[in-house]
């Protein structure tokens, strides 16, 4: 298949579909759907709430309305259907590593964060959070923008940003949520549908005068598949998250909001070396505690954002190992709003990580530490400033810098520019948009001082992106965006063999490029039908093309069969893929071409008790494909599962 033309092919429907789309009458009914309103709003891009038209960027929203439709999915499986990102490990064993590749980029070089706080671990190689951690039942929103971010984000955002945003409290007193969810959990061989995924949270919040409160904890426990195909032994996974949130507003000029919160997981899993079943555990405990003032004045306001992370994690293997990591994040701005037309952020963020590890050596029984967090430190302070302009005539422009103070690094200096420009119309807008944006990536602590493997020499990764593309929305009937991107990545620090089965992680001389298309359609065909799909085409070097699709496609069809009643169908294609394999007979690293596959599913949910309670059920991988989306590694076949959400 010429993936080129089928790229085309896709993009000339969707402009089809949108010309059909046109000849809907222009009355819509209160209980139809309405896609991409011009009142949606942007934060991550400016940190003003900007409207989708006066940005110059094209961000993926996932909103709660949105989250409602993947109830039973985890986070990453939902980040995982956007445009431009693919989350690897989703579809296989529950406690499967992730790895995050967007662009062409991998963990490292995608920043996430919390309700506007970056969040890293210090104890990962790539210095990168971990999603199997956050619980989707208490995500309300995300917002997902891609390309260069450092001006405003600091180190690790070079390819993308998910910027996550917790529920809130409700403006009742009193109000208790409780969801429930039971599935199956099987690969495709598997001839037993019994349920072994269970998934349950609950949430107490309220307001009461000018306090708001929030607490939630979710549990699941997922059990029936194996890490490595073509064992028997399952590979468990279970978690627990807690999470408290506090909020005092002292007048209308000044609030507090603090929060605490918990996140634990045990998984099994097998050997890798091997491939075979082994006994094999990974743990990782999170505690975070944060703080922030929000204070108003006319035309302005001034925010501190404070918080402090632990990280433990151990290993249960042949090869034991322990690692401990703190982290904190005090980030301060003051956002001036002059006259709804120029819009200015300045602040200063303040970084301190640290980790230590610990390992059993050859012959003996007790831990021994490898890094010493007396060595393996640093701290980086960072001031920035952000404006954007918004004309009156279609000219908008987002622009910033950022001076990195790095401890080990000195002073680094990054920049963006965003113009954009809007044309309106009687039956909407088209936008066309244009940015250049550089970004950098520090080397993480284990990179540096890990004593058999590290590097104390390492340069950061730099980064520059370029994009150039365009948006057209049709009042209450699409948005459709086309964006092409160019990535320029330099100083990739790779896990080099230096000679005699001797490695370590060093600077890479040639320059990488990735390069693609993104496509995005929203598409309301007829009444209470909405169509969601995506395209992404991305062509790297060929040294970094390891399991990225060259072509992915997503779509998603929500049908609102009557008011409490709505159905959806997914798809998505992952085009053939590279990944390579140790192979312990000769020794040798040994490249395989793992086949391109489909998955499609099924939703269905229904309203209750006066729209106080929805049942929904899932059939996952409705066709039972049988595909592989790590060589060696188990994926999930056809499933089931079924749940409710509580309101009272």
């Amino acid at each position: 298949m010429n993936k080129i033309k089928l790229f085309c092919s896709i993009l000339v429907m969707g402009m089809l579909s949108t010309g059909f789309a046109q000849k809907i009458p222009t009355a819509i009914g209160k209980d139809s759907v309405k896609i991409e309103a011009l009142d949606e709003v942007f934060v991550t891009d400016s940190r003003f709430a900007l409207k989708r038209e006066n940005s110059g960027k094209v961000i993926t929203k996932i909103t709660a309305q949105d989250l409602d439709k993947m109830q039973g999915q985890s986070i990453a499986e939902i980040i995982g259907r956007t445009v431009g990102v693919e989350v690897n490990g989703v579809r296989s064993n529950a406690g499967q590593n992730l790895g995050y590749i967007v662009r062409g980029g991998r963990n490292r070089q995608v920043l996430i964060m919390i309700d506007g706080i970056q969040l890293t671990d210090a104890s990962q190689i790539a210095n990168d959070y971990d999603l199997r951690l956050l619980n989707a039942d208490q995500v309300d929103s995300i917002e997902i923008l891609k390309g260069a971010s450092s001006t405003l984000y600091g180190t690790g955002a070079a390819t993308a940003v998910i910027n996550i945003k917790l529920k809130e409290a409700t403006k009742k007193k009193l109000n208790i949520n409780l969801r429930s969810t039971a599935g199956t959990n099987r690969s495709s061989e598997d001839k037993s549908y019994a349920f072994e995924d269970f998934r349950n949270s609950i949430s107490v919040n309220g307001t009461v005068d000018k306090m708001s409160y929030l607490a939630s904890f979710g549990l699941q426990s997922t059990d029936g598949l194996s890490a490595i195909e073509n064992t028997t032994e399952s590979d468990k996974f279970k978690s627990y998250n807690g999470n408290l949130k506090l909020g005092y507003k002292f007048n209308e000029d000044f609030k507090v909001n603090t929060y605490a919160s918990f996140d634990n997981f045990d998984a099994d899993f097998d050997d890798s070396f091997g491939m075979m079943d082994a006994d094999n555990v990974s743990r990782s405990k999170q505690f975070r505690i944060g703080l922030s003032p929000e204070y108003t004045y006319t035309k302005g306001t001034v925010v501190l954002n404070a918080a402090y992370n632990t990280i433990e994690r151990e290993t249960e293997s042949s090869f034991p190992s322990k690692f401990n990591a703190q982290s904190l994040v005090l980030d301060a701005f003051n956002r001036y709003n002059f006259k709804d037309t120029f819009y200015t952020v300045m602040g200063v963020n303040y970084q301190n990580n640290t980790m230590e590890s610990f390992s059993i050596p050859f012959e003996e029984t007790a831990f021994s530490q490898d890094i010493n967090p007396d060595n393996a430190t640093f701290n980086s302070i960072d001031p920035y400033l952000n404006a954007v302009y918004v004309s009156d005539f279609g000219l908008n422009i987002n622009a910033g810098l950022r001076l990195n103070n790095h401890s080990e690094y000195g002073s680094q200096l990054v920049y963006s520019i965003n113009p954009s420009i809007k044309e309106s119309f009687e039956f909407g807008y088209l936008k066309g948009m244009v940015s250049y944006s550089t970004a950098f990536i520090t080397p993480s602590l284990f990179q540096l001082f890990e004593p058999n493997f590290g590097n104390p020499d390492l340069q950061p990764e730099e980064n520059d992106t370029f994009e150039i593309g365009a948006e057209l929305h049709l009042d209450n009937k699409a948005t459709l965006s086309l964006v092409y991107f160019n990535r320029n990545e330099d100083n990739f620090i790779d896990f080099v063999d230096t000679g005699g089965f001797v490695f370590q992680y060093r600077n890479v001389e040639d320059a990488f490029n990735a390069n693609g298309l993104e496509f995005v359609a929203n598409i309301m065909a007829v009444k209470n039908l909405n169509l969601n799909t995506n395209v992404t085409y991305t062509k790297i070097s060929e040294d970094l093309n390891l399991r990225i699709p060259e072509l992915k496609i997503n779509a998603r069809l929500d049908y609102q069969l009557c008011d409490k009643t709505t159905l959806g169908i997914t798809y998505q294609f992952n085009n053939d893929r590279n990944d390579v394999f140790f192979d312990n007979t000769t020794f040798q690293s040994v490249t395989v071409n793992l086949e391109p596959f489909i998955i499609t599913d099924f939703y269905a949910s229904h309203k209750l008790l006066k729209d106080r309670m929805t049942v929904f059920a899932n059939v996952t991988n409705i066709f039972n494909e049988e595909y592989q989306e790590l060589f060696g590694f188990e994926t999930r076949g056809r499933g089931f599962n079924l749940g409710f959400n509580l309101n009272l």
